[in-house]
């Protein structure tokens, strides 16, 4: 059985804060209003408002339109249009800004709410008054505070966005740092690999010829078989230690060297340490250790960057190392080929006496822990160069070609990830924040435009109701059968040009063309309208028109 939702306390409290503010501005309107009814104009926009609130929040729209609604009610009111559920309104309107991201709905619900309110004056054939208070102080109340609440929305996103940034940004750090350290294992193992491996092999092999020697004793014979065995358990340890530190990685994705004084980079050695040596030395001590090795260099040789003459260095030592472990019998040939824009490099050892033609390792493409030819060509890949190996003529034929020009650094994938997510957040965020700019723009220019509009229209309306205004005194001195020119000194510049249609149908003198005059200048208050009728410039007739009912007084 689902259990019904029920709210958190929080949102609770705020609502209940919320509408305990508005009751009281919709209880003192109602204290002001004097004879109001307590039931339509206290009773009903409470239970309104307790349902609005709350909808405010699943609902906004809907809320806006029930406490607007009140708002239409109000101008059925025959004193005044003007009352507190404007406040509640303008406060809704901007729950509804700050609640729905969207402009298209919203904007839908700010045109029914004054369609409502038109239809309301036009049903009711409210005064002049009540027309301009539907249509500047309503309208107002709707936009101004609905744009203030994107605004707010938009700030929100804002910050929300930068922190979502900011934290896109660690990641990308600290994915990039993780990258750089597994890098630069990977860069460790390759160069134990190459360094420690090559000169294994040629230690085993020499202890291999010196086991040989006929001048030893069965002792000595002993202490170099052990040697080997050691010899070869530290192989097992090195390939064991290759393969801890050496992340795996994906089918084709090259090898990038790393940090840490850059090892594998050129000019370096294991841990960053300076490599001096070069393919003579390396043939050299090769040669020394009782290895057949037979090379030479054709064509004019160029002046390579280091990275491409550390790529030839590893790629000798690589096959000679491949050599030794798995044919230490075998004759082996080197051939360095310069040409103007690449250097090729080919190893080639004849079969090991014993082999059965069946090539150098015997279906074993890679020696220690499955990393050495794999290794060698990452390496070769990374310089922009291929590599081929593989049997030939009853031994093996490693072809390394390398350009002499390097390619740009390829990024990790780890990295290349993280670079794209932050991208991606960066480009949210910049969205996000053009969007908050437009926000703030209409928030603050909405005010503008609309005062360009309603501040002249209210000050003309002002204008009207203030000058065509009679004050009693002025009234009672008025005495029929004079002429206009003697009571000019009483009269206003102009006459009040909207009285209600009761005032116009009232009964008047045959003959006689009758002026409105406002007792008072409350602008939204109704008063008492005096009218002055007169016939050939005398004043035959004048009333007093009460502003509660049709009721007429004649003076």
């Amino acid at each position: 059985m689902r259990h019904p939702r029920h709210p958190p306390v929080r949102f609770v409290l705020v609502d209940g804060a919320l509408w305990g503010v508005l009751a009281a501005a919709t209880g003192y309107g109602f204290r002001d209003a004097g004879g109001a009814s307590p039931v339509v104009d206290l009773l009903l926009p409470l239970s309104v408002l307790a349902v609005a609130v709350p909808l405010s929040r699943a609902r906004p729209g809907a809320a806006v339109l029930l406490v607007n609604g009140l708002c239409a009610l109000g101008l059925a009111d025959t004193a005044t249009p003007a009352n507190a559920h404007v406040l509640s309104l303008a406060v809704v309107s901007c729950l509804l800004g700050g609640r729905v991201a969207r402009a298209r709905g919203p904007l839908l619900v700010l045109a029914s709410c004054l369609a409502v309110d038109m239809t309301a004056c036009a049903v009711l054939q409210v005064p002049a008054v009540w027309w301009f208070y539907a249509m500047a102080v309503l309208p107002t109340a709707l936009l101004l505070p609905w744009l203030a609440g994107r605004h707010w929305r938009g700030r929100r996103e804002l910050v929300r966005e930068g922190w979502r940034l900011a934290r896109s940004l660690e990641e990308r750090q600290h994915l990039v740092a993780e990258g750089a350290r597994l890098t630069e294992r990977a860069d460790i193992a390759t160069d134990m690999h190459d360094s420690l491996g090559h000169a294994l092999s040629l230690v085993a092999l020499r202890a291999g010829a010196l086991e040989l020697s006929p001048d030893l004793t069965e002792g000595d014979r002993a202490d170099l078989a052990e040697l080997r065995g050691t010899i070869a358990d530290a192989v097992e340890q090195l390939r064991e230690t290759v393969a801890v530190l050496h992340e795996p990685r994906g089918p084709g994705e090259p090898r990038v060297p790393g940090t840490r004084g850059e090892p594998g980079e050129p000019g370096t050695g294991p841990s960053g340490s300076p490599v001096k040596d070069t393919v003579e030395d390396l043939l050299g001590r090769a040669v020394a250790s009782g290895v057949p090795v037979r090379w030479e260099r054709r064509g004019a040789v160029p002046v390579l960057p280091p990275m491409v003459e550390h790529g030839v260095y590893r790629v000798v030592q690589e096959a000679l190392t491949n050599a030794l472990k798995h044919a230490p019998d075998s004759k082996v040939s080197l051939a360095i080929d310069h040409e103007p824009d690449r250097t090729r490099v080919t190893v080639v050892n004849a079969a090991s006496p014993g082999a059965g033609g069946s090539g150098q390792y015997g279906g074993r493409a890679a020696d220690i822990g499955g990393r050495g030819l794999t290794g060698l060509r990452e390496r070769v890949t990374v310089l922009g160069g291929t590599l081929r190996t593989g049997p030939h003529r009853g031994g093996f034929r490693v072809t390394a070609v390398l350009p002499h020009r390097t390619p740009a650094r390829t990024t990790p994938p780890g990295t290349a990830t993280a670079a794209g997510s932050a991208q991606q957040a960066t480009e949210r965020h910049a969205a996000v924040r053009r969007s908050a700019h437009r926000r703030s723009i209409a928030a603050f220019a909405a005010p503008v435009v609309a005062a360009a509009f309603f501040v002249p229209a209210a000050v003309y309306l002002a204008w009207q109701l203030t000058t065509g205004v009679l004050p009693p005194s002025r009234f009672d001195e008025l005495e029929p059968g004079r002429s206009r020119t003697e009571l000019a000194r009483l009269l206003p510049d102009r006459a009040f040009p909207y009285p209600p249609d009761h005032a116009r149908s009232a009964p008047r003198p045959p003959g006689a063309a009758c002026e409105f005059y406002r007792s008072g200048r409350d602008l939204f208050d109704q008063v008492d309208l005096y009218r002055l009728c007169w016939t050939d410039g005398r004043l035959v007739a004048k009333d007093t028109l009460q502003a509660t009912d049709t009721g007429r007084r004649s003076g």
